[in-house]
């Protein structure tokens, strides 16, 4: 079974955007500058600091101050449907970290299962075409 029939079957299952959780958002940043050359730009948000990182492919990223026990990088796989997603998840035994939350661009949820590990859902928020909806 391929990741996009697993996700919700509409042709997502795609890695959009890879974002490190780090105790040490100047030291990760520059760690990763000097280390691969990736660049790092600073943004504001009204939850805080954010570091978007240029990885020089048609991924972005970016790396976030947060408590935890250690660094972890959160993968985001864009859906089609977040809902849709969900729900299979859970069904095929994910436990929701972040009920699905609507941003700017889109919609994200994070989810864990025991095999799996953590990976967050995305689905971005469509333009309009101009004389559509």
């Amino acid at each position: 079974m391929v990741l996009n029939d697993t996700l919700d079957g509409d042709g997502g299952g795609r890695l959009v955007h890879l974002e490190l959780h780090t105790q040490d958002l100047s030291g990760a940043s520059s760690l990763y500058r000097k280390l691969l050359g990736w660049r790092t730009e600073r943004l504001e948000s009204r939850w805080g600091t954010y570091h978007g990182l240029g990885l020089g492919g048609t991924v972005d990223g970016g790396i976030v101050e947060c408590d935890g026990r250690r660094p972890v990088w959160l993968p985001y796989v864009e859906v089609e449907a977040i809902e849709a997603a969900v729900e299979r998840a859970r069904a095929l035994g994910a436990v929701m970290l972040l009920e699905p939350r609507e941003g700017p661009a889109g919609w994200r949820s994070v989810l864990a299962t025991r095999e799996g590990g953590e990976i967050a859902l995305w689905q971005p928020k469509r333009s309009l075409v101009r004389g559509m909806g």
